[in-house]
Parts: structure tokens; sequence; C-alpha cells
């Protein structure tokens, strides 16, 4: 079963990741984008930190990640912090009030927030968005976290080849193809942390 302090770890993973790596996602922001999504993403987990030292000790899982996301809504510009923002707070929503929650449950919150991440963008697998990096990642979340993760950065590989269909990429058209996808790329980064949370804590 995985406690409120699991959640705390997973965001904090999350923004030492997205700190870690905010240079290479605004590289792959660059030549498809617009060029920020390395620091919007960094501003938005720091604020994200910063409002979960902040939430009440006795806050369960679902209450933490539905904070996370408002942070992220109100923190990240562009259409990053509505999409992240979403997916966080579906899931917290989904996993109602209870204070522990297992790995089949968060599983089943997580599918509820990528769907719902989904209806916001309206794109679909193969779009190139972070939805190649998250639909593959959830589906492997049965086998168990590694797997979600490498299945994500796999996802995130494949956007390489794709012609960009959602987001400002899709206006360069076949010129977005050779490019991997930086939502996507974050996306895989989000499960990678979950990963190195839950087997830390195993």
């Amino acid at each position: 079963m995985r406690d409120a302090d699991f959640f705390r770890r997973w965001m904090d993973a999350t923004a030492a990741a997205v700190e870690r790596e905010a240079d290479r996602l605004t590289e792959l922001d660059s030549p498809i984008g617009d060029a920020d999504h390395g620091s919007n993403l960094l501003r938005g987990f720091v604020a994200v930190r910063g409002a979960l030292a902040g939430a009440e000790p006795a806050a369960p899982p679902g209450a933490l990640l539905q904070l996370a996301g408002r942070t992220l809504i109100s923190t990240v510009g562009g259409a990053s912090g509505p999409l992240y923002g979403t997916l966080l707070r579906r899931t917290g929503k989904e996993l109602g009030e209870a204070a522990e929650v297992s790995d089949e449950e968060l599983s089943e919150a997580l599918s509820a927030g990528v769907a719902a991440v989904a209806g916001l963008g309206g794109a679909a697998p193969g779009d190139k968005t972070m939805l190649d990096a998250l639909l593959p990642g959830v589906a492997a979340l049965g086998t168990s976290y590694r797997a979600a993760a490498d299945a994500a950065e796999n996802g995130a590989r494949a956007t390489v080849p794709l012609i960009a269909r959602k987001g400002r990429a899709s206006y360069l058209g076949e010129r977005s193809v050779g490019h991997q996808d930086p939502g996507a790329t974050s996306s895989a980064l989000l499960l990678d942390a979950l990963a190195d949370t839950a087997e830390g804590a195993a």
C-alpha cells in the first residue's frame, strides 16, 4: 500500500528529474516548439515541491496529487500546465480520500488521468504528444513500475519519426519529423520518477 509520504517522494523525485533534464527538454522543444518546455516545467515542479511542503501533514494521497495539479496549472505556461495539471488532478480525484492506496488503485487512477489528458488535448496515439509515452507507460503498470517507465521511455523515443498532429509542433507538418517530442520525454521522466520511488520504498 502507498501512503501520502510515497506520493510526496514521487513529486519530489519528479522535480529533481525535471531540474536535471530541464536543458535537454528545452533543447528538444527548440526546433518544434517555443523552446520553453524545460524552463516551464522546472518552474512548475519547484512550485509543486513548495506547495506539498506546506500541505497538511495528514493530507491523503489524492489530495496531494490534486494540489500538485492545481499548482502546475497556475504556474506553468503554455499547454503543459493544463495537461500535466489535468493528469495529476484527475488521478488524485480518482484516489479519493483514502489514506493508503494499492498499486492497482494507483494504476486505475493514472489510467483515468491519462484519459482526461486525451480528452482535454484531443490527441490520439501517434500524434507525437505526451500520450505516446503515457499510454504505453500506464498500460505496462500492471507488470511493474519499472516496466511502465521503460515503456514510456520507448514511447518517447518512438515519437522521433512521427509527424506532429497536435500542439505547436503540428504547425511544422513534415518538418516535425526527426525530433523527439518534449512532452513525451517529460512524461517518461514522470513515470521514471514513480518507478524510482517505488523501488526505493520496496
